[in-house]
Order: structure tokens, then sequence, then C-alpha cells
């Protein structure tokens, strides 16, 4: 699983044209699933988000999480970035998990946020999605 984590203001999910899922401060997770992964690196990945050090404490440094300051959580489904780039003009996606087992991956991922945290909210596996954000910092993280 790779995840591309933005520290934003606000963020939102836009299909046809109509918002459909949006959070104000918090973190804009794009998830990249790919053919190696399972339910259980799914919950995993959660616990990382909902603890990871991103938002600024008193004294300006990176001390808290998304649970300490109540932020929201924005996961969007994004298997182009389980693309291969190593080569060529072209990216591969022999790596990213078939629809079906990442649609399955992305959705335990969710529900397992929503299950201990509630400010989850989601894109839509396999839309056509535009993602609206202001990044704030710019703070952004890779983690896989």
């Amino acid at each position: 699983m790779i995840t591309l984590l933005q520290r934003v203001s606000e963020a939102r999910v836009v299909i046809a044209g109509q918002c459909f899922a949006g959070i104000d401060k918090g973190l804009l997770v794009l998830v990249g699933v790919q053919a190696s992964d399972s339910e259980e690196i799914a919950r995993k990945f959660v616990s990382r988000l909902l603890n990871y050090r991103v938002f600024s404490d008193s004294e300006g440094k990176m001390n808290l999480s998304l649970i300490d300051v109540q932020g929201g959580l924005l996961l969007v489904p994004q298997f182009t970035l389980a693309a291969t780039t190593t080569k060529g003009r072209r990216p591969s996606f022999t790596s990213a998990a078939p629809p079906a087992q990442g649609e399955f991956i992305f959705q335990a991922m969710v529900d397992a946020a929503r299950s201990c945290y509630q400010k989850v909210k989601s894109g839509q596996f396999g839309a056509n999605m535009q993602v609206q954000l202001i990044n704030d910092g710019p703070v952004t993280f890779i983690l896989d």
C-alpha cells in the first residue's frame, strides 16, 4: 500500500459536479492499493494515519496527530500511486491490485477507520473524481 498524506485546511471530492465528501482541517490521504496488500495491512495503515504526528503543537513542532487535533480524515482511492515509473515514458500498473481487490482493500481501510474514529469521509472507488484541497504548510508525506 502506498499513501500520499497531505495536511489540509480543507479538502473535498467532487463527482459529476457535486460535492461527494469533504473535510475541514485534517488529512487528505490518497490511497494506492498494491496486489500484495491485505485487510491487515489496511488496518495497520489506519492506525498509522490516525497517529502520525504532522500537526504543530504550541511550539510549532510537528508533535500532534489527527486524533490530537480532532481533524477530519478524507480517504481517496488512487490506483496510479501503485504505478511503476522506472522505465520508458508510460507508467506500468502491474503492481497495482486488480480492481475488485483494490476496492475490497480500500473499503476495508475506510471501514477500519470509521470503526475507531468519527470524522472519516471517503472518495468513491472507480469514479472520476476531482479532488480539491488547500494544502496546509504545505505538508505532504508518502507512507508505504
